[in-house]
């Protein structure tokens, strides 16, 4: 596992999500400001009344998540993802999760279980049409997209909305379409 859907889980642009965290997360953090900076940083993903109930998670170097708090409304937040040039930290409920953690382990996500991810701190995002990709296309630039929501797992609710490898960020929009990782983004401000 390289990397953590910056959406997501994931930006993914996202979604999840999305987003994410990203490998070196935790050293980053007890440089600056330790669990306190990780759990700061995943809460602002989230409006305050999901983020104070929900599960911080953060990974290591090699890949492995531990908990830095336990949570108690079915929510999980990452934090920041260092390796995008821009915020990302992530929030979602547990079919967001599910489906964030099948996007990593390039399995297919679970099918028809509608999830929700929060990045209120906006996300950056390396292509908007391939799931995997970890930098931008030769001359193209990243996708930024300000606060959203994303809702993943549901392919009737995409019909009708835009997609293509450089979105109008400013209105609804799907991610990855034509991938089973096809999910929408729903701009907030």
């Amino acid at each position: 596992m390289s990397r953590i859907v910056n959406f997501v889980l994931i930006g993914a642009g996202a979604a999840l999500a999305l987003a994410a965290a990203a490998p070196g997360q935790a050293q980053r953090a007890r440089r600056g400001g330790g669990d306190a900076a990780l759990i700061r940083s995943a809460m602002s993903a989230a409006p305050p009344a999901v983020a104070r109930g929900a599960a911080i998670i953060a990974m290591d170097s090699n890949g492995h998540m531990r908990t830095v708090r336990r949570g108690h409304n079915g929510f999980t937040c990452m934090a920041d993802n260092p390796a995008s040039p821009g915020p990302d930290p992530m929030c979602m409920d547990a079919n967001a999760m599910d489906w964030a953690m099948a996007w990593i382990g390039h399995r297919t996500p679970p099918n028809d279980r509608v999830g929700l991810m929060y990045m209120l701190a906006g996300g950056t995002d390396a292509s908007n049409v391939d799931p995997w990709s970890e930098r931008p296309r030769r001359g193209a630039p990243w996708v930024r997209t300000g606060p959203h929501i994303m809702v993943v797992g549901s392919d009737s609710l995409l019909a009708g909305y835009p997609s293509g490898p450089q979105p109008d960020t400013t209105r609804p929009y799907v991610m990855w379409a034509g991938t089973p990782y096809a999910h929408l983004m729903i701009p907030v401000r």
